[in-house]
């Protein structure tokens, strides 16, 4: 918000706390009606309604909307790794999935002081991108809004800190500091920005909407018992990856398992190649061979 805009609220919020003041000085007063009151108490609400309304309003204009070759142009100066690895026709391919996805999206944030800036935009735009390259155009049409919030925040649906979710009321929730984190260390197994967009496309399928049962269901009814199978046996002889061994169910096994499926590629196929090849099938997407 604006020095401005921070201004006019400070002084909305006086002014309310003043009007406040006067309803409890007129309730005790014996010279006004129940009517008078419940009428001043009305235009109270009012106020507030209109000064919220307006908040919100001015936070949807006050996004940025840049154009195509605005966002083409940040994500070839950034980019990831996964975009430098692309021959130039499909680095082209993502580019415009890029702006798609962007232009789908409304990108808010969340926090004190946090701007939501077209870099930031572009990089959780090419993870999404990078998830389906190898499968038909998807926007997650269900998952409307990207809360992007400066550090880790506090949850009211799992009552706990969280760096990142998603929830089916159409949010995918970022802590921008953890989500740079995994970008800065494409190596690590850890990527914030591929585990949350995961657990997106898992439930995206799912959701009767225009893109709704978009995955090969021979492929994904394969992963599904193998993943099942495995996380069982997980219990008894773990994985060297601690992280999908302590998977607590599916949905955040497959995340887990896409965290490594793009960072660690060729350790995956080593260690556990079904795993490997039943994600490979299932993305269209062989990245132990790119690296």
């Amino acid at each position: 918000m604006t020095t401005f805009g921070t201004t006019t609220a400070a002084m909305l919020r006086h002014f309310k706390f003043i009007i406040l003041l006067i309803l409890v000085v007129l309730a005790l007063s014996d010279d006004v009606s129940l009517q008078q009151l419940l009428l001043a108490s009305l235009a109270l609400f009012g106020i507030d309604y209109i000064f919220l309304t307006r908040k919100k309003a001015a936070a949807l204009t006050a996004q940025q909307h840049e154009t195509p070759e605005e966002i083409k142009a940040a994500l070839r100066l950034s980019g990831t790794r996964y975009y430098h690895t692309l021959n130039e026709g499909q680095r082209q391919l993502f580019e415009d999935l890029v702006v798609n996805f962007i232009q789908h999206k409304r990108f808010i944030a969340r926090g004190e002081g946090m701007q939501v800036s077209t870099h930031m935009k572009v990089q959780v735009a090419a993870c999404a991108v990078q998830l389906t390259f190898g499968l038909q155009e998807l926007h997650f049409a269900h998952f409307r809004t990207i809360l992007l919030y400066p550090d880790r925040y506090y949850s009211t649906i799992y009552k706990q800190y969280h760096c990142g979710e998603v929830n089916m009321k159409g949010y995918i929730v970022l802590s921008w500091r953890d989500f740079e984190a995994g970008n800065q260390n494409p190596q690590d197994g850890l990527n914030l920005g591929l585990h949350e967009m995961a657990h997106a496309l898992h439930l995206e399928n799912d959701i009767r909407n225009e893109e709704y049962d978009f995955l090969n269901r021979e492929y994904l009814n394969s992963w599904t018992h193998l993943s099942e199978r495995e996380r069982t046996r997980m219990q008894v002889e773990k994985s060297v990856f601690r992280r999908l061994s302590a998977a607590p169910d599916a949905h955040e096994f497959f995340a887990v398992a896409v965290e490594l499926f793009f960072e660690l590629p060729q350790l995956l196929a080593q260690e556990h190649p079904e795993i490997y090849t039943s994600l490979a099938r299932l993305l269209n997407q062989y990245p132990a061979k790119q690296v």
